[in-house]
């Protein structure tokens, strides 16, 4: 299995809001994170690695997510108790 970096699926930095957001889907997901330690002029530290496909689904566009698509603990059916109304 492919794993890369935020900046490596990116092509460049993702800041640490978006770094912050994919971390916790990925734990929410169950996601097994590897990691790796860079050191380059503009950081020097500890990076997170996700699984290539984990990153397709996190990015893809919206309108092409559908339900059966969602990966481990994402995928839950919506029950009557779960409506707001």
């Amino acid at each position: 299995m492919e794993y890369l970096s935020l900046y490596d699926y990116l092509g460049k930095p993702a800041g640490n809001d978006l770094g912050k957001e994919v971390a916790s889907a990925a734990i929410n997901a169950n996601i097994k994170l590897q990691t790796r330690e860079i050191t380059n002029p503009k950081y020097e530290g500890r990076v997170n690695l996700y699984p290539k496909d984990f990153l397709d689904f996190y990015f893809r566009e919206p309108e092409s997510i559908h339900q059966e698509d969602l990966p481990g603990t994402l995928n839950r059916v919506i029950g009557e108790d779960d409506l707001p109304f």
